[in-house]
């Protein structure tokens, strides 16, 4: 089964997608994790400013951040291997997530 793992920088709340002034980055991608999601694949998401020890407890995220600091951030895993660094994916790469993503999740089920 496919792990994604979001390693996100300090927001104010789990998703990003709260206040007045949204990102559009934020919002496709939170749409793409519900849609990953619904299909059977696994998503944990942390965010720095509320869950730090997820950070911390994970080697590889750890010695990102102590070589690149937080500008590395948002980090994502898939199945523990760097996927994309320092940014959310753009409309072409969420395409090419959900094709990739998507096939995965039938092939296992």
């Amino acid at each position: 089964m496919l792990t994604i793992q979001v390693y996100d920088p300090p927001m104010c709340c789990s998703t990003g997608i709260c206040g007045t002034t949204l990102d559009p980055d934020l919002v496709n991608f939170a749409a793409l994790l519900s849609r990953f999601k619904k299909r059977g694949i696994h998503i944990e998401r942390y965010n720095l400013s509320q869950q730090p020890l997820a950070f911390a407890q994970n080697p590889a995220v750890k010695a990102v951040l102590g070589t690149d600091g937080p500008d590395a951030l948002p980090l994502i895993l898939w199945n523990g291997e760097e996927k994309l660094r320092g940014r959310y994916p753009n409309a072409e790469e969420r395409l090419a997530w959900v094709n990739v993503a998507e096939g995965a999740s039938e092939a296992v089920s």
